[in-house]
């Protein structure tokens, strides 16, 4: 596999490389799409894009572009998505302040329409390996989802696509960053909110710059940087629109969800969590280093750079916690990790719906109730919540997504949210009929994608 990418590697220096501009400091030239049958290459073999040298970015402003290039989307890696995309790599901030490097695909339908939309998904990544990002599975040509475990990314474009049928434009980011720190939800939230800033001044987004309305959405992994960027954008990001914010299967707890992993099907999944967690945060890792048995230590090299099905066949039904000599919930610098990514710690200045499954054995509901009810001791907070009880954390995805773009849509079309808080508890989401038409529309968006019809354009 490895000789494999490195040929490719050179196949691609020698075919491809672009020659070399000098760009003015917002305005990097965009390099043209890989000609046919070049496959892209995985980050880790295009540092030049996905790391480059600290001094093209030191002086950068967050959201500051550094490169960008044109790029062909498919499903599937195959069937090809008639539509504008490109990547950006842009300047962001990690947890410490410091200037990092950080990746986003844009995307807009054919064409050009007055004041459009722009919606940021955030892909539930799940993942410790740089080649299961976003940016990478996306593209044509890319090794398929179903090779590397990036079937989270596969299944959620469909979501993208269902948003670009209605028009808007849209902003996936690599959210985990450049060292994958997959949980790390302040790092995700900050690259989130550059990536939206990058998008907006990218000319050929042909977009109203911070005046753009913004929606964000996301779903487990992908609610993350959701939430986390809707409580950061505030101090972090005030110039931008955010006219409103859906997110669902909601991890507002890691040490909750490590809980209720220890010994549950999701073991493998979570145990990933805290490794990406510690790449952000240096003092989980030493009390990794410090505690792990040498089964633990063993789990962490194989789980070191995996995709999220390849994670969750890892280890599921495991004993995280036995892999420890110490409890890390009374470990004070990991009880202060814990926190420090723990959500509800500023409540969102715009419209929130949230929605969560009930019966979720993944990510547990307690947290999320507790979230709200922090977000609804303030007055001004907007937050509308939806508690499915007949679906569990898997089925509320494809289940809630409807529901959530059509809210998104009201906030696009500039419907007013009142102030104050509601919670409501459903059998299940599947039985909004309004919320049908949706992905009878993606459906049809993506059938017509696949006889090279574009999506979304004329709206």
């Amino acid at each position: 596999m490895a000789a494999t990418l490195a040929t490719l590697a050179g196949l691609y220096v020698t075919l491809a490389a672009p020659a070399p501009a000098t760009p003015p400091p917002d305005n990097p030239p965009v390099q043209p799409a890989l000609p046919f049958p070049i496959p892209p290459l995985p980050p880790g073999f295009d540092p030049a894009f996905y790391r480059p040298a600290p001094e093209s970015y030191l002086d950068k402003a967050p959201g500051e572009l550094i490169a960008a290039r044109q790029v062909n989307l498919a499903n599937l890696s195959l069937l090809p998505v008639n539509v504008d995309a490109w990547q950006l790599s842009y300047r962001s901030t990690n947890t410490r302040g410091d200037a990092i490097p950080a990746v986003a695909t844009v995307i807009k339908p054919r064409g050009y329409v007055a004041d459009r939309p722009l919606f940021s998904y955030q892909i539930a990544e799940d993942s410790t390996g740089n080649y299961c990002m976003p940016s990478y599975q996306l593209q044509m040509g890319s090794i398929p989802a179903t090779i590397t475990g990036s079937t989270l990314v596969a299944a959620q474009f469909l979501e993208v696509q269902a948003a670009l049928a209605q028009g808007w434009a849209v902003v996936v980011p690599d959210h985990q960053g450049p060292d994958s720190a997959y949980a790390a939800g302040p790092l995700a939230g900050r690259i989130t909110l550059d990536g939206i800033r990058a998008a907006e001044h990218f000319d050929p987004m042909q977009l109203s710059g911070t005046q753009t309305r913004v929606g964000l959405m996301g779903y487990s992994g992908g609610a993350i940087a959701t939430g986390h960027a809707a409580e950061l954008r505030g101090e972090y990001a005030p110039e931008l629109n955010v006219v409103g914010v859906a997110e669902g299967g909601i991890p507002a707890d890691l040490a909750a969800a490590l809980k209720l992993a220890n010994g549950n099907l999701s073991s493998g999944l979570i145990m990933a969590g805290a490794l990406g967690v510690s790449r952000e945060y240096p003092a989980l890792r030493d009390f990794l280093d410090r505690h792990m048995n040498p089964l633990g230590r063993v789990m962490l090299i194989a789980k070191d750079q995996l995709c999220a099905s390849y994670q969750a066949a890892l280890f599921p039904f495991g004993d995280n916690l036995g892999m420890l000599d110490a409890d890390p919930f009374s470990d004070p610098a990991v009880a202060e990790t814990l926190a420090k990514t723990r959500m509800g710690q500023h409540v969102p200045d715009m419209p929130m719906y949230m929605y969560q499954a009930n019966a979720d054995w993944l990510i547990p509901v307690g947290p999320v109730n507790t979230v709200v009810d922090t977000y609804c001791q303030d007055p001004n907070a907007r937050v509308e919540y939806t508690r499915d009880h007949f679906s569990e954390h898997l089925t509320l995805d494809p289940i809630g997504a409807p529901r959530a773009l059509l809210w998104l849509k009201d906030r696009f079309a500039g419907a007013p949210v009142a102030a104050g808080c509601s919670t409501s508890d459903v059998g299940s989401m599947m039985l909004d009929p309004a919320t049908w038409k949706v992905w009878e529309e993606t459906a049809g968006a993506t059938l017509a994608a696949a006889f090279q019809q574009p999506i979304g354009s004329g709206r």
